[in-house]
């Protein structure tokens, strides 16, 4: 392990123990630990901080802010900001609401999620490449269906 991947695993284990007692952050973040390379919970963002002792955190009033008032960030980089900012911001809709639920709901809200996202209509890769880097058509042209499917029947 390089010195560089030595200090991000030591300093996402150090959001990772910050987070840790509380759903709702820690699932905003190890969203911003494990999308996009990590470069949205890397020291030098400005809602991250870190601390003499080692001690990291994330200020997600500052990261909505920061979304809000837009950056230099991709429509995807954008989304994945703002999802975060809302899983870890103290105004209760998501903070409140989420842990709340039981696993039937919360799986129904998982769904919901996916629905939302369009995972239903993705559509698999109709070229792919082989070993020797050469195209061919995917055999395998069908709709993979839904990332997390509706569970049980409807009425």
């Amino acid at each position: 392990m390089t010195t560089s991947e030595a200090f991000t695993a030591a300093h996402s284990d150090a959001l990772r123990d910050w987070a840790r007692g509380l759903y709702p952050l820690e699932a905003a973040t190890e969203l911003l630990i494990r999308a996009c390379g990590g470069r949205f919970a890397a020291p030098g963002n400005p809602w991250v901080h870190v601390e003499d002792s080692g001690r990291a955190w994330i200020d997600f009033e500052e990261l909505s802010e920061a979304v809000t008032a837009g950056g230099p960030w991709s429509g995807g980089e954008r989304r994945i900001l703002a999802l975060a900012a809302s899983f870890g911001a103290d105004d209760g809709l998501l903070n409140d609401n989420l842990p709340g639920l039981d696993r039937d709901t919360l799986a129904l809200v998982l769904a919901a999620v996916s629905h939302a996202g369009g995972s239903h209509e993705h559509q698999p890769e109709a070229i792919l490449w082989d070993e020797n880097n050469r195209p061919y058509r995917n055999p395998e042209t069908e709709r993979p269906g839904p990332l997390y499917p509706w569970p049980g029947r409807t009425h």
